[in-house]
This record gives structure tokens, C-alpha cells and sequence, in this order.
């Protein structure tokens, strides 16, 4: 440290002044002494404790007791806009040498006084929300955002909605946004514990009507009102029509609608509600125009397997949104030609082939992802393996049509019921299609083109479950094998494939009205074995195959414009993928799965 000696004139002789060689042309440098406030801190917090220099008492009264502090206005008012204002404004604690403080803990008080002297502050479970209420009420933020961090770690099912309404009333909007979305994540799990059933019919109702609330199906939402209303029927009965509102009616199955009008016994008491969800189900049976399911909280477009040298057994989850990738947790084992769909907010995987340097094998296995916990389960298998199957979900059903095994090629087509856990043999298509495009529009089954190990087709059958019968309608105007399917507004759009020639990036759309194709805009790219599906409003194309090789170009439909337009690219090229699209991944479950790649060294 750089000091100057002032001369100074002292008693006694006078003392010669000391030679200064000269700096002139060095200029100036600034020292910073970096331990200098803890230093001043810890002095200030010395004098404190010892009753040294001490310029206030404050009196903080709590259930008829008196407890003193000496403390030192400078140090209170340096961290606390409240203390500030009370001793530097015209306030008549300004000048006083002593202060009451009223209703304040004063064990709560003490760690208030020792954090604004020592920077320190002790958070636990039993004082963490009286801490929090008088770091609001002193406008100690750095305080305040301690217990803030503190409680959105420590947040469960089973207090979540108490601390939120506590945030609430003292007015910390940082806690009750983190609670709100904690409620969100983990929405069912709120819904199972006491302190939901608490809620008033107003808080339960502002809950449901977000749309950012994170379910697999809007049964979950369904059922939670329900039960809110079953805790106290008398009462809360009166209240179901105005939930029943705010749930998206519309995004319900309509077998589980059926299952609710034949056995709820809270419909028998309400009519109303009988009368309103009745009208919804039949007209969703006969078919007439409703309005499309909403989803709730954040979609993404997952895409499951695929092949790129050998079968894949990865799960990626592309964000139209920010454009981003995530990659989640793999497969049980590699598979590409696999079919993907989403039902009840599970992404299912089924059939396909593991091709791979240690077997080639067509399966026959299914297993779900969960999003909720970014895990997958085996489900029961389908009767037969089918690589390059096509599927569709009609009423809470999946559809897993035609395929291959080995040299045999299927024209037999089968339905999963998840609740039964179980496959059936339906009514089989008039020919055997391996790489046809499936998709389920209006209660039916659209199956088009493919490949019978002969012959590529441009004929289009469609599946009536009703009746259990296929119909022949209009052909494509191409044939295609290996193209992707998806239906949008009242359309159903044929795209790409290949025709025994060359891919194609051509695309075609059916009018169910006047069962017709027509050519719309072409893709940028031609591909066969892509990956389709529709995301608001939307149309993606994901990867695929040309002569030049694996793509992992995305690319965008705009039927307003209709245009396509390049979007992003895939982590790496591939074709044969299962694509559709559900709810994003809990955070949780990704920091997990993050977790568990660091340990097992995936990461590099």
C-alpha cells in the first residue's frame, strides 16, 4: 500500500521534512483493498455486540414481551429502504434514540440485524415464512429472495398451494409465480392432496382456465373438478357447471365422455351439466363441426428411432417455438421403419426393425414415453412384427397398419385399447402396404399408397370402425411409397415418398367433401421415409431419403400460403422415424436425465 507523510508540526524541536524523490510523469493508479467492506462489516458488527457506538434501541414488542436490541441507524437503514426512510425523513423517529417495533418475532428480528451486519442468514423450515414476512415488511429483498430460493426447493403437492396463497397475501409476487409454476408441472399430483380440496370455488376455477397447466389429457382436468366436487357435493354441486366451462371439453375422448354420462354420480345431481356435456358427445358421435381440441401448456414435436447407417434408438423433442432440440431419454432398443402416435398425452412407439452390426430384427414391441418423468414403458406387444408399419389414433384407440416380416408383407391391420392393454385383429385392408401413409381424420381410418413387395400403389382405402370395413375412394394422383400422411383443417395431405423411380417432393391434398385430390406447393426437398405431423396449424417434415443420401433438413407448410420453408435441421440426418406431438417434458425430469448422463460420462 502506497501512503504520503504529511509534515506535520508537533511539540518539540521541529522536524526536518523527509526527501520525496520526484514521480513527475507516472501518473496515477486507483487500489481497490477487496477485503475492506467485510472488514468494516465485521468492526461495525464488534461495536454491535460490545454496545459500542450504539445509536438505537429498537423495543420489538410480540405477545406482551419486550426484547432490546442496540443497534446503529447507519447500518439498519444501509439495507433496508424501510429503516431508511424512517431516519432520514422528517418522521419522529429520526431523532429518536429508541424505537418500537410491534408484533415482530424476536427471534426473526435477530437474524434480520445479523444479516445487515454480518451478510449471513440462517434459513430453516420452522421460521423460513415468518423470515420472508418481515424481510417484505423491512424490504430486506436480499432476505427476501434467500427464503424465496429456500421454499422453491422445498416445494411439494402437499404445500404447494398453502405457500402460494401465503405469497400471495403478503404481496411476493417472485414466490407466487414460482409456486403457480410448480402447480402447472405438477398439476395431478396438486390435485391428489388436502390442501387442493381447500381451495374456494373461485381459486379452483382461475386454476383450471389456464391453458399453461401441464396434463397428458384434459381428463386429468376433468377428474380434478369432479373431485373437488365430491369432497362436499352438497355444497359444491352448484359450482360444476362453471368448472365444467373452464375444462376443454372438446380435447376429451369421446368414449371417456360416454363412460362419464352412464356413470357419474354427480351428473344425476346436476341436469345441467348432463344436458351440456350430452350435447357436446353426441355431436362429436354424429360427427358435426366442433371446436378443435386445445391443448394445455407447451407442445412439442417429438421424434422417436429412425435409421442412419444402423436403427436408432434416440428420443429428441424439437420446439417450433425457439427452434431448439432436446434430447430425452432412449428407447429400450434401437428401431427405425417404427410407427409413433400420441394418445392421452403418451407418446407410443411400435413395430419397426433393429438393424444394427449385432442383429436384424423386425419387432413387434410397443413400449409409451412419459413426459411427465421423461421415462419409457413396455406395453403389450402387437400379434405380429410390422417394420415400416403405419398407425392412427381414432377414440382413444391406436391403429397399427400393415408392415412387413422379413419377406411377408401384411395387409392385416390391429387396435390397441390402452385400458385393456391388449391388441385385436380388425378387418384386414384389400391389399398388403408396407411404407403407407396412415392418419385418422373424422372418425376414420386413411390408409394411402405403399408398397405390397410387387407393386407401389396410389390407391386409397378408408377404415370405418363402426362397421369394421375398408371402402376403396379416389386414388392419389401419384404413387408413393413411404410417404408422409397427415390430415389439417378438412384436408388430408399425401407428402413425398417414392414412386419406384425417384423420391418425390411432390405434394397432393384430399377434400373429404368433394373426394378429389388436388397438387399443392412442392417441398424444397425430396424425401421419402419422412417424418410428418401437424403443429399448429402447420405442417412439419422431418428428415428422410434421397440420392443424395440422409437428410436432416426441416421444413414448413404454411396452407394459407402455400409454401413450404426451410426451418431447421435435425441433430443428425436420418429416415424412418416415428414424429407427433404432446406436451413439453417436465423440467424435472430432464435435469434427471442430465444427471444421469453425467455419471455414466456422456457428456465430453
Amino acid at each position: 500500500m502506497i501512503c504520503q507523510r504529511r509534515r506535520r508540526q508537533v511539540c518539540g524541536p521541529e522536524v526536518s521534512p523527509i526527501a520525496v524523490p520526484s514521480m513527475k510523469g507516472h501518473g496515477y493508479l486507483d487500489y481497490r483493498i477487496e477485503n475492506h467492506p467485510t472488514k468494516v462489516l465485521e468492526c461495525m458488527d464488534e461495536f454491535r455486540r460490545q454496545n459500542q457506538l450504539c445509536d438505537l434501541i429498537l423495543h420489538v414488542t410480540y405477545k406482551d414481551q419486550v426484547t432490546d436490541f442496540q443497534v446503529h441507524k447507519m447500518v439498519l437503514a444501509s439495507c433496508s429502504p424501510y429503516f431508511r426512510a424512517m431516519f432520514t425523513s422528517d418522521f419522529k423517529e429520526c431523532q429518536a434514540s429508541e424505537v418500537t417495533i410491534k408484533d415482530m418475532c424476536p427471534k426473526v428480528m435477530q437474524r434480520l440485524i445479523d444479516f445487515a451486519y454480518t451478510s449471513r442468514v440462517t434459513v430453516g423450515e420452522s421460521c423460513v415464512l415468518h423470515l420472508l414476512f418481515a424481510a417484505m415488511r423491512f424490504q430486506m429483498d436480499d432476505v427476501s429472495k434467500v427464503c424465496c430460493d429456500f421454499l422453491s426447493k422445498n416445494l411439494e403437492p402437499a404445500n404447494v398451494i398453502g405457500i402460494t396463497n401465503f405469497a400471495e397475501s403478503i404481496g411476493c409476487t417472485e414466490l407466487h409465480l414460482m409456486c403457480q409454476e410448480y402447480i402447472n408441472a405438477h398439476f395431478t399430483e396438486v390435485t391428489k392432496e388436502e390442501e387442493f380440496f381447500r381451495l374456494s370455488h373461485c381459486q379452483l376455477l382461475e386454476l383450471v382456465s389456464q391453458d399453461r397447466l401441464k396434463v397428458l389429457c384434459e381428463s386429468e382436468v376433468y377428474k380434478a373438478c369432479l373431485e373437488w366436487v365430491r369432497w362436499d357435493p352438497e355444497n359444491r354441486a352448484q359450482y360444476f357447471h362453471a368448472l365444467l366451462n373452464a375444462v376443454h371439453i372438446h380435447s376429451l375422448p369421446p368414449k371417456f365422455l360416454k363412460t362419464q354420462l352412464l356413470e357419474c354420480p354427480i351428473l344425476s345431481r346436476a341436469n345441467s351439466c348432463r344436458d351440456y356435456l350430452s350435447k357436446i358427445f353426441h355431436e362429436m358421435a354424429l360427427r358435426k363441426p366442433c371446436p378443435p381440441p386445445r391443448p394445455r401448456g407447451n407442445q412439442l414435436i417429438y421424434v422417436a428411432g429412425g435409421y442412419m447407417q444402423f436403427s436408432l434408438s434416440s428420443m429428441q423433442a424439437f420446439s417450433p417455438k425457439t427452434e431448439s432440440w432436446i434430447k430425452l431419454a432412449d428407447m429400450s432398443s434401437p428401431r427405425s421403419g417404427l410407427g409413433g402416435c400420441v394418445l392421452f398425452g403418451l407418446f407410443y412407439a411400435m413395430g419397426g426393425r433393429n438393424n444394427s452390426q449385432l442383429e436384424n430384427t423386425d419387432s413387434n414391441t410397443m413400449e409409451c414415453y412419459n413426459p411427465m418423468t421423461n421415462q419409457w414403458m413396455q406395453r403389450a406387444p402387437m400379434s405380429v412384427p410390422r417394420n415400416r408399419v403405419g398407425v392412427g389414433v381414432i377414440d382413444g384407440s391406436i391403429y397399427a397398419v400393415g408392415g412387413s416380416q422379413g419377406m411377408v408383407h401384411h395387409c392385416s391391420v390391429e387396435r390397441y385399447d390402452p385400458e385393456m392393454n391388449q391388441w385385436t385383429m380388425v378387418a384386414p385392408m384389400s391389399v398388403a402396404r408396407i411404407g403407407a401413409g396412415v392418419t385418422a381424420y373424422d372418425g376414420h381410418l386413411y390408409v394411402v399408397g405403399g408398397f405390397d413387395g410387387e407393386n407401389r400403389w396410389n390407391s386409397v382405402e378408408r377404415y370405418h370402425p363402426d362397421t369394421d370395413k375398408w371402402e376403396t375412394i379416389t386414388p392419389m394422383r401419384s404413387i408413393r411409397s413411404g410417404a408422409g400422411l397427415v390430415h389439417l383443417d378438412s384436408y388430408i395431405y399425401a407428402i413425398g415418398g417414392y414412386n419406384g423411380m425417384e423420391q418425390l417432393n411432390s405434394v397432393e391434398r384430399y377434400s373429404v367433401c368433394s373426394n378429389s385430390w388436388t397438387p399443392v406447393a412442392p417441398m424444397k426437398h425430396r424425401r421419402s421415409a419422412l417424418g410428418v405431423t401437424v403443429y399448429q396449424g402447420k405442417i412439419y417434415a422431418f428428415g428422410g431419403f434421397n440420392q443424395s443420401g440422409f437428410l436432416s433438413t426441416v421444413e414448413r407448410y404454411s396452407p394459407e400460403k402455400d409454401e413450404w420453408t426451410d426451418v431447421t435441421s435435425m441433430l443428425s440426418p436420418c429416415s424412418g422415424m416415428g414424429v407427433a406431438v404432446t406436451m413439453e417434458p417436465c423440467p424435472g425430469s430432464l435435469e434427471q436425465e442430465a444427471r444421469d448422463d453425467e455419471e455414466d460420462g456422456n457428456y465430453g
